[in-house]
């Protein structure tokens, strides 16, 4: 088989959701198609994630990885389909924050329990927000927004895709870190959102940083923070909210993999071998930080411990905050 023709095998195999190419020797496992569920619709940042891991893996198993979305319930659909799986490690998926931490806090009957039936294998990106502001605000850095928020309670608005997305408890965590509250106003998505705060319907909006900042750029934005400890290092001159005091606050949103539970060890440390291999390949981190993502892996044991961690943050802010989806 040509290069050429390699190429076009792998081309077509991308448009149908098929990511195969000729077989390599890699041992027992696997020995046929692996199935790979995103539980979100073709075409999102997700799907930019799971198509980048699939094509690596596939290239090292010789191996089809079958991308298979499902979105709908606010992962809910994929999810379920992920838990409730053959135990045989030829299906694993892609998860979320909100997938894993955010609706065991608000959805009262889950078809399925996170922590019983999902195994870990590793985070694989984490999407960072900044703070970003219409330029008609009457601040500009973000000790300025904590001043008039503590002296203005509940006027500085800022816009987000949703009640209890992961922009949401940015906001709500910021709200409890401040002592001040701040004016909510969910949308249908990050896109109308972000529509909002450059035409001045919003004040603010709290978004990923990569969204924005082209905005910031033209003047139709300004960024008061990145979300973080401290700076990030592809856009060093953005000051962090650490920086104005606000100490181990950080809002985004992270993605990584998992299997069904009752999968074997050795193919679950396979997988996170594999997949971590694929994130530090040139091409993958150029792609994924291109796109505004930062590279995270772990070992699924650290997996694990950072997910039940994260839950337990998520629903304290949660519940500080009365978040509900009634």
């Amino acid at each position: 088989m040509t290069l050429k023709t390699l190429h076009m095998v792998a081309a077509l195999a991308a448009a149908s959701g098929v990511i195969a190419l000729p077989a390599m020797a890699t041992g027992s496992y696997p020995t046929k198609p692996i199935r790979f569920i995103v539980p979100y619709p073709p075409g999102g940042t997700t799907d930019l994630v799971a198509r980048g891991i699939a094509g690596k893996l596939a290239e090292k198993y010789g191996q089809q990885v079958v991308i298979d979305n499902r979105g709908g319930a606010s992962t809910i659909i994929g999810t379920d389909l992920m838990a409730k799986s053959a135990p045989d490690g030829y299906t694993f998926g892609l998860i979320t924050q909100t997938s894993m931490s955010i609706n065991p806090n608000v959805v009262p009957k889950l078809p399925y329990n996170t922590e019983r039936d999902l195994a870990p294998i590793t985070q694989v990106v984490y999407f960072p927000y900044v703070i970003a502001a219409h330029p008609s605000t009457p601040f500009s850095t973000m000790k300025e927004m904590i001043t008039l928020a503590k002296a203005r309670p509940g006027t500085i608005t800022y816009g987000t895709p949703g009640t209890a997305s992961t922009n949401h408890l940015g906001g709500a965590q910021l709200e409890q870190l401040i002592g001040a509250k701040l004016l909510h106003v969910p949308f249908k998505g990050a896109g109308p959102a972000i529509t909002a705060a450059l035409g001045g319907q919003v004040q603010t909006v709290i978004t990923g940083a990569a969204t924005v900042i082209p905005q910031a750029k033209t003047g139709k934005l300004k960024v008061i923070a990145f979300a973080a400890e401290k700076r990030h290092p592809n856009w060093p001159d953005i000051p962090s909210t650490g920086e104005a005091g606000l100490k181990g606050y950080e809002a985004g949103t992270w993605f990584g993999t998992v299997t069904r539970t009752g999968v074997a060890k050795s193919i679950i440390l396979n997988l996170n071998r594999e997949i971590v291999a694929a994130l530090n390949t040139a091409e993958l981190k150029t792609s994924l930080t291109g796109a505004g993502f930062d590279i995270r892996t772990q070992s699924p044991e650290e997996f694990g411990q950072y997910m039940a961690a994260d839950r337990a943050l998520i629903g304290k802010i949660i519940k500080t905050a009365n978040i509900t989806l009634d």
